[in-house]
């Protein structure tokens, strides 16, 4: 009778465990090929622009010899195959080219300014999930069952309205208000904590006002739900019932937005960057892009899709692990 009853756990086990490797083995494929079409991408970058890009890079003055001495330096006077081989071995050996204008290592640019960049874009993403979680859980609580409808209509029309404006013109008024009329914050540059406060601010408003509508109705979803009624029947406080009963399973939709919400600040910070003069990679690639620096442009949009195809494959595993049912469809 023992081993009868431990076959079938045994199975249910075995295939959960398959499952799982076929999850594994379908993200981490995904993720390579994922990598593979942006590196091509970020390839190819330099050969789709118009004309030669070390004689845009160097001028009209630039003497022929010069440029076809930067050409060979570059290695683009080699057949286009070639060139794809040595761009991929330089990426598995940390080489991501040579700076045109600077004459610096790539790779050297893109480790000083990526810290800039990435405390900027996770302090937003804090600043976000910390102010957006319980608005929205306090504006569902408020509203539940048809209550408050003034509320429930300023926080709809706040919140759109907020989410709407794009993140660099709230910089610029930030800049004009707090740096230019009242003088009270820093606006350039990256020099001490109260630096990061307009930045941070510019980044993390919208994407914390889009956290607040979809924690709002994914509260109040589960706030009808059984279990919350059998807590609130067992006259439990009511911030337990709240916030370990109903925010928990209300959480899987809001990982999911809060991941997309990450990528999206990670990509915001390149104009946001430029407002503030922030010294990241997203006014690196501007300047790079404006002084035709080709080989720092091209390695600067690889760092940034690597970054968000990274950050959306780790939101799937955490996803996945606080919700297994997610891998069923990779089964």
């Amino acid at each position: 009778m023992t081993e009868a009853a431990a076959l079938p756990a045994q199975g249910f086990r075995t295939i959960s465990e398959n499952r799982w490797v076929r999850f594994t083995t379908r993200r981490a494929g995904r993720l390579l090929v994922s990598l593979w079409v942006l590196v091509t991408a970020a390839f190819l970058m330099i050969h789709l622009v118009p004309g030669d890009p070390i004689r845009a890079a160097l001028g009209p003055t630039a003497s022929p010899e010069l440029v076809a001495q930067w050409r060979e330096d570059l290695g683009l006077n080699l057949p286009l195959w070639e060139q794809y081989l040595h761009y991929l071995q330089g990426l598995f050996t940390g080489d991501l080219g040579t700076s045109i204008v600077s004459r610096v290592p790539v790779l050297d640019i893109i480790v000083q300014r990526l810290p800039a960049t990435a405390s900027l874009a996770l302090l937003a993403f804090l600043v976000a999930v910390v102010v957006g979680v319980p608005i929205g859980v306090i504006v569902a609580v408020s509203t539940h069952r048809g209550r408050g409808r003034g509320l429930e209509l300023g926080f709809a029309s706040g919140s759109v309205f907020v989410s709407a404006i794009p993140d660099f013109l709230l910089g610029v008024a930030l800049v004009y208000i707090f740096g230019v009329q009242l003088q009270l914050l820093p606006v350039a540059g990256r020099e001490g904590p109260e630096s990061y406060i307009l930045p941070v601010i510019a980044l993390a408003l919208g994407p914390a006002a889009v956290l607040a509508r979809i924690v709002r109705v994914e509260m109040l979803t589960v706030l009808d739900a059984d279990y919350v009624r059998t807590a609130r029947a067992k006259r439990l406080p009511r911030w337990r019932i709240y916030f370990s009963h109903a925010l928990p399973n209300a959480v899987t939709a809001t990982l999911t937005l809060a991941g997309l919400i990450l990528s999206s600040l990670v990509i915001g910070t390149v104009f946001v960057e430029s407002v503030f003069a922030w010294p990241g990679l997203g006014s690196t690639i501007v300047s790079a892009i404006q002084m035709k620096d080709y080989p720092l442009a091209q390695a600067t949009v690889l760092v940034y899709g690597a970054l968000v195809l990274i950050i959306n494959t780790i939101v799937d595993w955490i996803l996945a692990v606080l919700d297994p049912r997610t891998t069923v469809a990779d089964a």
